[in-house]
């Protein structure tokens, strides 16, 4: 029993850690006063290749999420 408790003690910090990775490597929503300038040079095929990336990461996020949130259940019933 121990063993599986250590297990999945080491599967929830990686993938607390992999939670966290991910919501970094997500853009911010609000670029500012520079994104609006900057940004009149992106074309259309690259902002929409930035939403489709960022769209994945956030799918992601969910669903790594969801993996941490039953393990954190499953230790506290263990």
């Amino acid at each position: 029993m121990e063993t599986l408790n250590l297990i999945l003690t080491i599967v929830q910090v990686l993938c607390g850690l992999a939670v966290i990775a991910v919501v970094m490597l997500q853009s911010g929503k609000s670029a500012g006063l520079s994104g609006a300038i900057a940004g009149g040079a992106d074309t259309f095929l690259s902002k929409n290749k930035a939403k489709s990336v960022d769209a994945k990461l956030a799918k992601m996020t969910k669903w790594v999420a969801i993996v941490w949130i039953l393990l954190t259940l499953i230790l506290c019933i263990i």
